[in-house]
């Protein structure tokens, strides 16, 4: 069986530091908001180039209270694109503000300059940049779109741990250069997923909001901790949203090896570039800092391409089998909207194994399937 991915083989070296930490937590007993929570903060916002980081209990939250954070007014409007996880949406029907949809761009995935110049209106208060698996959005082309309008950008850097922006990059550029902006630094707010699949995965759920400016780290840290920072001090109605110490010990041990597991995964995704070679598969195209959460292929045959990877033990996933305007839970609200890129995508995507420690006979053996197809 090849897996989609193997989180013990991948953390097995790692486990030795992770349980001595977890252990010292433990004697502790300082599991809210204990040294290594603040540590894993300090750290994070120095990877991400960012002023401030504030951690919380999940991607899903950290969405929702960088939106909480802006005090927006009441009938604002928040753009995201059409093809993104469930909870980029309902973080903005949480906030009680009104999600507008963008279809993304065909070849990446990504939120369509174009079309989202067509969304936006004197209601447009924020715009929410999906790097859906792990490639960057266009954001010098989105500056461009949205221009001098007061318009906050939130990063839904969910599977974006260490990407960086290259759209401003040289074109003919096959290798990241290290001069783009990296995830959680390019936006006003950056929102990342601890979630265990993730290219920085906790053993459990975890989030963090990146920001540049006090007032909003103050705020958020505020919110995510029932409306203040000391004990029985309220000043927002607040909500119970705190990263565990036991999660930020995993994670503070995790992250020494978070750009290595990335280059990994873009040597694999490099060879299945290379090496997946039938007329009936297509493939995107992903910015060279992109960290490769999925790899995608694309495909009228994707039934068929099932079938011969289970045939053949090999895992596969969907990221995602729906585009948002179809989940059924808010069908109502997109009623007659369609969105042609996100649904093809959705229809037609399937993800295969880019598990940083897939070995060259795993990887011969994807590309040999996927080759056979017909």
């Amino acid at each position: 069986m090849i897996k989609f991915l193997d989180i013990y083989k991948q953390d097995y070296k790692s486990l030795k530091k992770i349980f001595k930490d977890i252990n010292t937590t433990i004697k502790q007993s300082s599991f809210i908001k204990g040294d290594a929570v603040k540590n894993f903060e300090n750290r994070f916002a120095k990877f991400c180039k960012s002023q401030y980081s504030i951690s919380c209990n999940s991607g899903s939250d950290a969405l929702f209270l960088a939106i909480k954070s802006l005090n927006l007014p009441k009938n604002s409007e928040i753009i995201l694109p059409a093809m993104t996880y469930c909870a980029t949406l309902f973080s903005i029907l949480r906030a009680g503000f009104r999600p507008v949809l963008v279809d993304v761009d065909i070849h990446s995935a990504t939120i369509s300059p174009n079309s989202l110049k067509k969304k936006i209106t004197n209601k447009t208060k924020a715009i929410i940049l999906v790097h859906l698996y792990g490639n960057c959005c266009d954001i010098k082309n989105i500056r461009k779109v949205i221009g001098r309008k007061k318009i906050f950008i939130i990063e839904d850097a969910a599977q974006a741990h260490g990407a960086r922006d290259c759209s401003g990059c040289d074109k003919k550029l096959t290798k990241c250069c290290g001069k783009g902006k990296i995830a959680g630094s390019i936006g006003d707010f950056g929102c990342f997923s601890f979630y265990p699949g993730k290219n920085l995965g906790a053993y459990g759920d975890g989030g963090m909001i990146t920001c540049k400016k006090k007032n909003y780290q103050n705020k958020i840290a505020k919110l995510a901790n029932l409306g203040g920072l000391k004990k029985f001090e309220h000043i927002y109605v607040g909500y119970n949203s705190r990263l565990d110490t036991i999660q930020a010990n995993i994670l503070n041990v995790k992250l020494d090896s978070l750009n290595r597991n990335n280059e990994k995964r873009k040597s694999i995704a490099n060879y299945y570039n290379k090496n997946i070679q039938n007329k009936d598969i297509q493939k995107l195209n992903y910015y060279p800092g992109c960290v490769f959460h999925q790899y995608i292929i694309l495909s009228k045959k994707i039934k068929k391409i099932m079938q011969l990877l289970n045939e053949n033990q090999i895992q596969f996933g969907q990221h995602y089998p729906e585009s948002i305007n179809k989940i059924k839970a808010v069908k109502k609200i997109f009623k007659n909207q369609s969105y042609p890129n996100a649904e093809y995508i959705a229809k037609f995507g399937l993800s295969i194994p880019i598990d940083p420690n897939l070995n060259k006979k795993e990887m011969i053996k994807i590309c040999s399937v996927l080759n056979t197809v017909f």
